[in-house]
């Protein structure tokens, strides 16, 4: 199977204290970026969350969202750090001692104070579990996801490489009878330029000519890079980056195609290869 870089799944799950919600979201990249959007509770999950997410993905740009909403029952008014209340007022005690001038902490200042008020912490414990089944469900579903994608991307690029390899078998049977056409063209114009000349040096030049815009060569590399990509996309996997060169080979025999061409239907099949090749790059772009 073929997977697209592109997609997003989630699910959730209800525990006593509320909702933890873990969503995971991808798309195209060269190489796997794995960004991790985590409560402060489940920060000692980042290192267990990436391998497991690694160990199924090798590109993509991919993002893991966990969240928690407290049930409003469950929801506990903050409360002063009394702690760093203490100590807040003992330095303010200590600076007025030396500073007998400088004005006291009021209310505000202390409230705005880093940290002097306290939340409810998270049930960490109870959610570290939830949380190991939550990613293995998630993964699934955005496996299964990405796979439905990867499908839709497998029939569209095989749709192309038959068109292209139609165009191939359209072209070659063209091809001696173009030579053979142009030869003879070329041979005319030849003898009006030499005036009757060597007709051994007119040979030699028609035949080094000839070899020159022979594209029977182009023609078989296109067909072997065709069943190529049909082998690759049969074979399925993380074939992104193969699929990617196999159409840097592809375009390059196309091109080579057209401007060797002596004859107008070969030169309108290599655009029209280079134009399915060109839609095929495009969508390749989102194959792991």
């Amino acid at each position: 199977m073929i997977f697209s870089m592109t997609g997003f799944a989630s699910a959730a799950a209800e525990l006593d204290a509320g909702s933890l919600t873990l969503e995971l979201r991808a798309v195209n990249h060269r190489y796997l970026d794995l960004q991790l959007r985590l409560p402060d509770e489940l920060r000692l999950l980042e290192p267990m969350l990436r391998e497991t997410i690694a160990a199924q993905l090798t590109r993509g740009k991919v993002e893991c969202r966990i969240s928690f909403a407290a049930r409003q029952s469950e929801q506990s008014p903050a409360q002063l750090n009394q702690s760093l209340l203490r100590q807040l007022a003992k330095w303010s005690t200590e600076v007025q001692a030396v500073l007998p001038e400088a004005g006291g902490l009021t209310v505000a200042d202390v409230l705005r104070w880093n940290g002097i008020l306290q939340s409810a912490a998270l049930p960490a414990d109870a959610m570290h579990a939830t949380v190991l089944q939550l990613v293995h469900q998630v993964l699934s579903e955005f496996a299964a996801a990405r796979g439905r994608e990867g499908e839709k991307l497998q029939a569209f690029l095989m749709q192309r490489v038959t068109q292209i390899e139609t165009l191939c078998a359209t072209v070659a049977p063209r091809i001696p009878k173009a030579l053979a056409a142009y030869e003879e063209r070329l041979a005319a114009r030849l003898r009006t330029a030499m005036q009757g000349g060597d007709d051994e040096r007119l040979r030699q030049e028609i035949s080094l000519f000839a070899s020159k815009i022979d594209v029977d060569e182009e023609l078989s590399r296109l067909q072997t890079h065709v069943l190529e990509m049909k082998r690759v996309l049969v074979q399925g996997g993380a074939v992104g980056k193969r699929l990617d060169f196999l159409m840097q080979e592809l375009h390059r025999e196309a091109n080579t195609l057209g401007s060797k061409s002596v004859d107008a239907e070969v030169s309108r099949s290599s655009m029209e290869m280079k134009l399915l090749i060109e839609q095929m790059r495009e969508q390749i772009q989102n194959i792991e």
